[in-house]
C-alpha cells in the first residue's frame, strides 16, 4: 500500500520558490543582487538552498526577506520555514556585556579647585601691579587733547532699501507639466501595485534601483537620456517630458525603456 505525500511535502523549497518568483518577474540574478545588495554568489547559493555562505541565521533570514520582496512575493512564510528547518528564531543577544562595560567605566575626574584659586589670585595681583606701575608715570601734558567723536563719512554710500528676493518656487513631482525642454524628465508612479524599477542616466550611472511601493512616485531628470527597467510594468503610471503615456503594459510584464528630449517614445 502506497502512502501519498502531504501538500506541504509538495511545496518547493525556499531557494526553489525564490528562483521561480524571480524568473516569473523577468529578473536576472544580477538585477536581484543590485536591488538587494546581496552578492551574486550568495543569491545563487540561496536559490540552491545553500545558506552556509550567508554568515549565520540572522543574515540568512535577512537575505531571504530582501530577495523575496525584490521578486514580489511574501517573505514571511519562507522565513518561518527557514526557522522551522534551523531550530527556530535566533536567541536575542544578552545585555550582560553592556552592564559590564558600564560597571568598569572610570569615574570622571573632579576639577582641581585649589589650582584654579591660586591661578586667579596670581592674575589679580599681576593686574593690580600693572595698574599701579602705569598710573605713577602719568604726567600732565601741556598739549590739550580733544577726543574725536565719530564723524560722518561723507563718502559712505547712502543706505539703500533693497527689495527682498522672492523665494524661488520649489519644484514638486506633480508639476511635470512644467518640465524643461532642454532635459529629459521621467516620473514613475506605482498606482496599481508595487514594482521593482531600475533607472540610469545617459552615462550609465545608476539613479535608483529598488522597489516602488503602491502609492509612491519618483521623478528623474537627465540632460540627454533616461534608461528604465520596470519589473512590473502594468503597475506603473508613466509621465515623460510633461506628457502622460497611455497604459500599454500588462501586470507582471518586464519592460526596458529609453527616453530622450522631446516627444516621448519608448526605446
Amino acid at each position: 500500500m502506497s502512502i501519498g505525500n502531504s501538500p506541504e511535502d509538495d511545496r518547493p523549497s525556499i531557494g526553489r520558490a525564490l528562483q521561480q518568483a524571480r524568473i516569473a518577474a523577468g529578473l536576472t540574478v544580477e538585477e536581484v543582487s543590485s536591488s538587494t545588495r546581496v552578492r551574486i554568489p550568495i543569491v545563487h547559493a540561496i536559490e540552491e538552498d545553500d545558506f552556509s555562505r550567508c554568515g549565520g541565521d540572522v543574515y540568512a533570514r535577512g537575505h531571504i526577506r530582501n530577495i523575496a520582496r525584490a521578486v514580489g512575493i511574501d517573505p514571511e512564510p519562507l522565513v518561518e520555514r527557514y526557522d522551522g528547518d534551523h531550530g527556530g528564531r535566533p536567541a536575542p543577544t544578552p545585555a550582560a556585556p553592556l552592564f559590564e562595560a558600564e560597571r568598569i567605566r572610570s569615574e570622571p575626574r573632579r576639577p582641581n579647585w585649589t589650582a584654579a584659586m591660586v591661578a586667579a589670585i596670581v592674575a589679580v595681583v599681576g593686574f593690580v601691579g600693572f595698574t599701579l606701575f602705569n598710573g605713577g608715570d602719568d604726567k600732565p601734558s601741556n598739549t590739550a587733547q580733544v577726543a574725536e567723536g565719530s564723524k560722518p563719512d561723507k563718502t559712505a554710500a547712502k543706505p539703500t532699501t533693497t527689495k527682498p528676493a522672492e523665494p524661488e518656487p520649489v519644484p514638486s513631482e506633480s508639476a511635470i507639466a512644467a518640465a524643461p525642454r532642454d532635459k529629459v524628465t521621467v516620473k514613475l508612479g506605482a498606482n496599481q501595485g508595487k514594482s521593482w524599477i531600475s533607472v540610469k542616466d545617459h552615462n550609465g550611472r545608476l539613479l535608483f534601483d529598488g522597489l516602488l511601493l503602491e502609492g509612491e512616485s519618483k521623478t528623474f531628470q537627465d540632460k540627454e537620456r533616461i534608461d528604465l527597467v520596470l519589473g512590473n510594468a502594468g503597475a506603473i503610471e508613466l509621465f515623460v517630458n510633461g506628457k502622460k503615456l497611455e497604459d500599454r503594459f500588462e501586470p507582471g510584464q518586464v519592460e526596458r525603456l529609453t527616453y530622450t528630449k522631446g516627444d516621448p517614445e519608448a526605446g
